[in-house]
């Protein structure tokens, strides 16, 4: 039996069913500093892209055997295929990570250009200082859908709570659920996010939009890590609210996320593509045109 569907606000934008597709860019792993960070925040508004999202990082905490390495694809300049590149986890995420003064400077950035701030976090002590940066939206990784506490920070922080699901469960997920609507958390968005770095086909599977849609009221969204725009336009086709992509400067560059990511000359055809989606679409497909 489906159930009821609901609304999520985010600033002044609506986030369900009968909504234009919320777009969001992801650069948290893939800028490199802030110059970078500044040009892809301005392309991004230029495209016409709702909010922008960077990810909270304590390297030091989060990784304590600096050694630990982690295997991953990379686009060849010349040849254009993918080959493999290992590197220490450590370096990797040391990489993503923006001071206090950083993310402030790009928070108001991202204000400046009438987009919405959106930031994945790790701690609770991080959903304090997204906070204070006038964060719209905290998400939560996949790794973390069953942090209790987490959870519960999250949940009595006021933004809206973003949850990533990747290889979760409908029970995992459901915990994850109840948890924040215990703390009167009901601003809530569900994410399928399908693993891998790249995204594979066979692990995409779209269908389970369909299948989050028919088990929670909230809105669905689709974290993309696959190559190019076509599973974001099926994704949406199939009722993902929300789009995260995300972007780089270059695919070639050497490092985790690049391969799969948009670079800014192909974001506003990203943008247009969706659009014409929703009015192809139509709205309740019950419609008769003027024409007919």
């Amino acid at each position: 039996m489906n159930v009821k569907r609901v609304d999520v606000q985010i600033g002044s934008r609506t986030i369900g069913d009968d909504q234009p597709t919320f777009l969001c860019f992801e650069l948290g792993p893939t800028h490199d500093g802030l110059t970078n960070a500044f040009e892809l925040i301005n392309k991004a508004g230029a495209a016409g892209i709702d909010a922008v999202k960077l990810q909270i990082i304590d390297t030091d905490r989060l990784v304590s055997d600096r050694k630990q390495l982690f295997t991953y694809s990379i686009l060849n300049p010349n040849s254009g295929q993918l080959q493999k590149k290992t590197e220490p986890l450590y370096d990797i995420l040391k990489r993503r990570q923006l001071s206090e003064r950083e993310l402030e400077k790009i928070a108001e950035k991202i204000s400046s250009m009438g987009m919405e701030f959106f930031a994945t976090v790790s701690y609770e002590e991080d959903i304090e200082l997204v906070k204070s940066l006038e964060c719209a939206s905290v998400k939560i990784a996949s790794a973390d859908v069953n942090h209790a506490p987490l959870l519960r920070s999250a949940a009595r922080s006021g933004m809206s709570v973003q949850l990533d699901t990747g290889n979760s469960t409908i029970e995992e997920i459901g915990y994850a659920v109840d948890l924040l609507e215990s703390e009167n958390c009901y601003s809530i968005i569900i994410h399928h996010c399908p693993s891998g770095y790249p995204a594979y086909l066979q692990s995409i599977s779209l269908r389970t939009i369909s299948k989050i849609q028919k088990t929670f009221k909230y809105p669905v969204a689709f974290s993309d890590h696959s190559a190019g725009i076509d599973m974001n336009i099926a994704a949406v086709s199939l009722g993902a609210s929300l789009i995260e992509k995300t972007v780089t400067r270059d695919r070639t560059t050497p490092s985790v996320e690049h391969c799969f990511s948009l670079e800014p000359d192909e974001f506003e055809s990203f943008v247009v593509r969706i659009r014409e989606l929703e009015v192809a679409l139509g709205t309740n497909g019950d419609r008769v045109l003027s024409d007919e």
